[in-house]
């Protein structure tokens, strides 16, 4: 599987995310002779498990919270990370139905990405805006960078960094107050390898999308 970066938007401090960075990126895309390859979308939920009984709330055991990612690349695939316990797991799509029948966990936040896809030679660009469910307030962009011929996050790197350094020059040129950026993480914390999996992705996602879930958090309470 190829390599792939997945990087968030990091506002400027006082400015604020707008479709408007979404579309200037997409632009920006174009501008290096990215080719439109159509829509992209991927689903997050933040699950948070249901006590009944309050006394028997044992932490050690149940999971405090956790994500589950669906990406578009892998349909049939659900994919759970457990921050806190290091953990990633590959389910059946089905895994979601069964947990609302099970009522163990709940999703207590729902975000979608909704973007464009772009071909850049042997790269694949994604760029798409992070919204809860039954809303239209953004409250994040996300960027996927994949390197099509390689699988080895190690042997990629180098052409990884060089592809992000000309991205960052050509977004330079135009008015943004912010910039992406790539979230070093430790896979073999993990368990996984240097061979690209879709566990790696759903790693990727979890991490940044700790960035996110912290700004929708007051909506939901409310």
């Amino acid at each position: 599987m190829p390599v792939k970066w997945v990087l968030y938007w990091q506002a400027s401090q006082g400015s604020t995310v707008s479709t408007q960075i979404l579309n200037e990126a997409a632009q920006c895309a174009e501008s290096i002779s990215g080719v439109k390859e159509g829509r992209w979308k991927a689903t997050l939920n933040y699950y948070k498990p249901m006590l009944r009984d309050q006394s028997s709330n044992h932490p050690d055991i149940l999971p405090r919270d956790f994500l589950g990612i669906s990406l578009p690349d892998q349909p049939t695939k659900y994919y759970f990370v457990i921050r806190s316990q290091r953990i990633v797991v590959e389910a059946d799509a089905s895994i979601q139905m069964i947990m609302e029948k099970l009522q163990s966990y709940k999703s207590k936040l729902s975000l979608y990405f909704d973007g464009f896809q772009y071909q850049l030679g042997d790269f694949r660009l994604r760029v798409g805006r992070a919204v809860p469910v039954h809303s239209e307030s953004i409250r994040g962009i996300v960027m996927e960078v994949e390197y099509l011929p390689v699988s080895s996050m190690e042997k990629a790197r180098k052409v990884m960094e060089e592809f992000v350094e000309i991205w960052h020059e050509a977004l330079s040129k135009r008015s943004f107050s912010g910039k992406f950026v790539n979230v070093e993480v430790n896979f073999g914390e993990f368990g996984l390898g240097d061979n690209y999996t879709p566990q790696h992705t759903g790693v990727q996602y979890a991490i940044v999308m700790a960035h996110m879930i912290a700004t929708v958090q007051p909506v939901v309470r409310g």
